[in-house]
């Protein structure tokens, strides 16, 4: 999903027209950035937290030469999802696999199929040598 996909599920969900829905992500949008950029943490229940990450300047290797490469500082952000973020999408896994088991359908990645084939070509081998 991109940003037009979102603010269009905004608008659905809140019975508002596109032009509030958008001006409405874009200010979730710029309150997060703005935040993070003071070092605020941003913590949003039930969503996850938005915290600011530093690295420091040392020096890399350039793979192609082996010459020391100096790397600047940078600042970046790191994303931890909620505890209930993270029980939603792994029930969805719990729920395929459960699935999975009900049905008996078993990925076997084709072994079994394939140890068929050699043993059939041994026989085939073996019938024409006599």
């Amino acid at each position: 999903m991109n940003k037009s996909g979102l603010v269009d599920r905004v608008a659905n969900a809140a019975a508002v027209d596109k032009r509030k829905a958008e001006a409405a992500v874009e200010a979730l949008i710029e309150a997060i950035v703005e935040s993070t950029r003071a070092g605020e943490r941003v913590s949003i229940h039930g969503f996850g937290t938005f915290s600011r990450t530093s690295r420091a300047a040392r020096m890399g290797r350039n793979p192609r030469t082996g010459d020391a490469v100096p790397i600047a500082a940078s600042t970046g952000v790191k994303f931890a999802p909620a505890t209930a973020f993270k029980s939603v999408l792994n029930a969805r896994a719990a729920k395929k696999a459960t699935a999975k088991k009900a049905t008996g359908r078993k990925s076997s990645g084709g072994k079994k199929a394939a140890a068929r084939k050699t043993a059939a070509k041994k026989t085939a081998k073996s019938s024409k040598k006599r």
